[in-house]
């Protein structure tokens, strides 16, 4: 049984029925898409697939990261409950979230016998899920707060992130690559694998030259950093699930995973307004991310 509150933010794209079953707190963050607010202070939630259909047609998307106030509000929230908690933020290689979560937190333990916690997950989408899978799970024998946030900067850098995109030119726009990396890509049909570095940031590992070598080249570096450590295994995608369903497949096929370990969720907004429609992700325990 857990002690202590456990949050991230949607930036995990965990399944809300998940958030729910294991009481797992979630700030939602936002952003627009056109002219229509979704997530944060709103609370619209969007159909994914409408989502999905707008940015193909051409609608910009934009998002925002949670800022010092609305963070300190959230966490305090929690604090209010009377027991510690430990946050595990969205990636600081990728937003300045984490940095806002772990100011509010300092303040908030000056004022408070509880306190704050918070880890950089250095993840994000289901990799930052399934880091609070884990963390969630080693909770559940009886650590404390600040004993869990010791053990998720242990296994930080374990949680390893291989995914695909099928336009570079969501990437390019969200200043993730090089313009003239996204305008050769797409002309020659490029599909470059991409990973989530130590510093949780996305850099390219290998170039592919059509989508479904692009899909199979996401299980061979599974195949290369697979441990064996836990066989739970998260796919994440952006409204293209039967390609999903061919990497668990896969990874079914290849390394003996069964399939009721391999959880597939959607992208959400925040996630999907910069990688795009078509991203396949796939999230894993394997050798220490110093290898790549």
């Amino acid at each position: 049984m857990r002690n202590f509150i456990l949050s991230t933010e949607s930036t995990s794209d965990l399944p809300k029925n998940y958030l729910k079953e294991n009481d797992i707190y979630c700030y939602e963050m936002g952003g627009m898409v056109g002219n229509d607010e979704f997530g944060g202070a709103s609370g619209v939630e969007l159909d994914t697939k409408v989502f999905f259909d707008r940015m193909r047609n051409g609608e910009r998307t934009t998002t925002t990261q949670v800022n010092a106030v609305e963070a300190e509000e959230f966490l305090e929230s929690l604090l209010q409950q009377g027991k510690d908690v430990l946050h595990l933020a969205f990636s600081s290689g990728l937003s300045g979230t984490c940095d806002n979560f772990i100011n509010a937190a300092n303040a908030l333990n000056k004022k408070y016998k509880n306190q704050v916690y918070v880890v950089d997950s250095k993840a994000a989408s289901l990799g930052q899920g399934l880091f609070v899978h884990f963390v969630n799970q080693k909770a559940q024998e009886g650590l404390s707060a600040k004993e869990a946030a010791q053990y998720a900067e242990e296994i930080r850098d374990d949680v390893c992130h291989y995914f695909v995109v099928d336009d570079l030119n969501y990437l390019y726009r969200g200043g993730r690559v090089k313009k003239s990396t996204a305008i050769i890509g797409n002309v020659l049909h490029i599909k470059p694998v991409l990973h989530v570095n130590l510093e949780g940031k996305l850099i390219p590992l290998k170039k592919v030259m059509t989508r479904r070598k692009s899909l199979n080249a996401l299980v061979d570096f599974m195949e290369s950093k697979f441990d064996g450590w836990s066989q739970d295994v998260f796919i994440s995608h952006g409204d293209c699930e039967e390609e999903a369903k061919y990497v668990a497949d896969l990874v079914t096929k290849k390394l003996g995973i069964p399939s009721e370990k391999i959880m597939l969720n959607h992208l959400g907004p925040v996630i999907g307004s910069h990688s795009g429609p078509g991203t396949v992700a796939l999230f894993f325990h394997g050798r220490n991310k110093k290898e790549d």
